[in-house]
């Protein structure tokens, strides 16, 4: 990196600054620097997926003005990207970093990455609903406030939704909840919801029928906004419920992005031929169908996830008392150990985080280790969490072949996600031991996937983590290197750029980012912060 004043001096401009001499289209007062920002001299992948090319970047007032071989005129700030490649901010199609933003607006764990746009509100469960207090407008009034480090866009979560109108029971909404529910769906679209998700491997969102799905779906259609699902099964049903997803999408007339697409356990890896070709026959039907994935071999979901969906009716309560109940807790213990057995046992399960601080040793430990370690059957061990901590005990499930996610990275449908929350080494949000992927997902695309595996190359790599994902919720202004874009920028080395956040050791930033740019600011640069973010609440076109 250098200052101003140094790259001046070596290109041999200050008198063409200085003098506004017309050769260079300058119209620039003696002293003054032409653009906020320059980038100079990197290798820029612009998005598209094209061919790369050496040239420099100028930002002005939070867009790009220019960009050229030779931008004569001056920066405030200069960026030296010599030898670097230069990309737009990665933009995560799924994350669930808004959830700590309140907490902690700097959001290091995303912007260090690259990420300068997250799409919130996935698996069914946003922050907002409706109108009034719990709408879109109120919630993006409240995180711009905070300043956060990255942009947001946001989905209407159906799962919230059916929890603010019919609650966690299994049961049909009658006319007038589906009818309140899709009026919510409409508001928030109207104000600026990207997208509507569902998590129906949760509830209550699991209690939706494909016909409630349908409905609230239909608004979609008109505006073009995808409909993305944490689908109903992702292993021994998994195709069922790829099946299903389309349905939803054919009956709305929206397009579909199915979240994290992946076969969890060894049994289901096979199945991965016939799930694309499923996708490729609803493309040709006219469907428009794109998916999602994270380069990691193992989940993270909560501990509840392993036991069946009916144990939960009713919410917390209900399904804790069922643990005990001599009517079904024989069922429920059968049906729990079939799942854990499904994704290769208890040694499988990584507990990420729990509620009580009695607890607090469990973090990070897998769970066959830990209940031998008490000396408790682990089945007992996972139950007493749960009792403990009313049921707040989250896990990750390592059941995910790497071979699989080669080809889904490479798939010409796909795009980057990571499904992951916000986090620091340091603060409020260093909590529990969670999934690596908060931290490393888009560097570990670039450096394990690209670099070393070569299982998609970096111009494909790029336009899946930028372009295609921001068109997806339709950014139209961000995700590429245009001139009048949004100055949304990451600079990376390529021979380095790397993820160093592990299962074991998660609170580890990737190395080889030297420097991200969000709305113009320099965000990240050689491993400094600023104090304030410049990232904003983003609407779809």
């Amino acid at each position: 990196m250098s200052t101003r004043r140094e790259f001046l001096q070596a290109a041999g401009i200050v008198a063409a600054v200085a003098t506004n001499d017309a050769r260079f289209g300058l119209n620039v007062r003696p002293g003054r620097p032409a653009h906020d920002l320059v980038i100079r001299g990197g290798t820029i992948y612009d998005g598209s997926g094209g061919d790369p090319r050496v040239a420099d970047i100028a930002i002005s007032a939070g867009r790009i003005a220019e960009i050229a071989p030779r931008i004569v005129g001056a920066g405030e700030e200069e960026i030296d990207a010599r030898g670097l490649a230069v990309a737009p901010g990665f933009v995560d199609i799924h994350s669930h970093g808004d959830g700590s933003l309140l907490d902690d607006p700097r959001a290091e764990s995303l912007v260090r990455q690259g990420i300068t746009t997250i799409v919130a509100g996935a698996d069914g469960s946003s922050r907002f609903q409706g109108d009034g207090a719990r709408s879109f407008t109120a919630w993006a009034a409240s995180l711009e406030a905070a300043r956060p480090a990255v942009n947001v866009a946001a989905m209407i979560g159906l799962g919230s939704v059916r929890g603010a109108v019919v609650g966690d029971d299994d049961r049909k909404a009658s006319a007038d909840e589906l009818q309140r529910m899709v009026r919510m769906v409409e508001q928030a679209l109207a104000a600026g919801a990207c997208g509507a998700s569902t998590g129906l491997e949760y509830t209550p969102g699991a209690f939706a029928t494909p016909e409630e799905l349908v409905a609230l779906c239909r608004p979609l259609a008109a505006k073009r906004l995808p409909y993305a699902t944490h689908m109903r099964n992702e292993d021994d049903r998994v195709l069922e419920s790829i099946d299903e997803s389309i349905a939803v999408a054919r009956g709305a007339g929206c397009p579909l992005q199915i979240s994290h697409l992946k076969m969890q356990g060894t049994r289901n890896w096979p199945k991965l031929d016939t799930a694309l070709a499923r996708i490729a026959s609803a493309r040709t039907a006219g469907i428009d169908v794109q998916f999602d994935v994270y380069p990691y071999e193992a989940y993270s979901t909560g501990l509840t996830n392993l036991f069946p969906v009916w144990s939960r009716d009713g919410g917390t309560t209900a399904f804790l008392a069922r643990l005990k109940d001599a009517a079904v807790a024989a069922r429920v213990r059968t049906e729990a150990l079939a799942k854990v057995e499904l994704i290769g046992g208890w040694d499988n399960v990584q507990i990420s985080r729990v509620a009580e601080a009695v607890d607090r040793d469990a973090e990070g430990k897998r769970m066959g280790a830990y209940a031998a370690a008490k000396g408790v059957d682990p089945y007992l061990a996972a139950v007493g969490l749960l009792e403990r901590n009313r049921a707040e005990v989250g896990m990750l499930g390592f059941a995910m072949s790497e071979d699989t996610i080669d080809r889904l990275l490479a798939h010409e449908f796909s795009m980057v996600c990571s499904d992951g929350g916000a986090f620091a080494i340091d603060g409020p949000t260093r909590r529990g031991s969670p999934h690596p992927r908060g931290a490393g997902t888009f560097p570990r695309v670039l450096g394990r996937y690209v670099r070393e595996r070569k299982a998609l190359s970096l111009a494909s790599a790029i336009r899946k983590m930028t372009a295609v994902p921001a068109a997806r919720v339709h950014l139209a202004d961000r995700g590429r290197l245009a001139t009048g874009l949004a100055g949304d920028v990451v600079v990376f080395d390529v021979a380095r750029v790397a993820d160093t956040a592990t299962f074991a050791n998660p609170f580890q930033y990737p190395l080889g980012i030297a420097a991200v740019v969000v709305n113009g600011v320099i965000s990240v640069r050689d491993g400094q912060r600023p104090s304030a973010g410049a990232g904003q609440v983003l609407r779809p076109a």
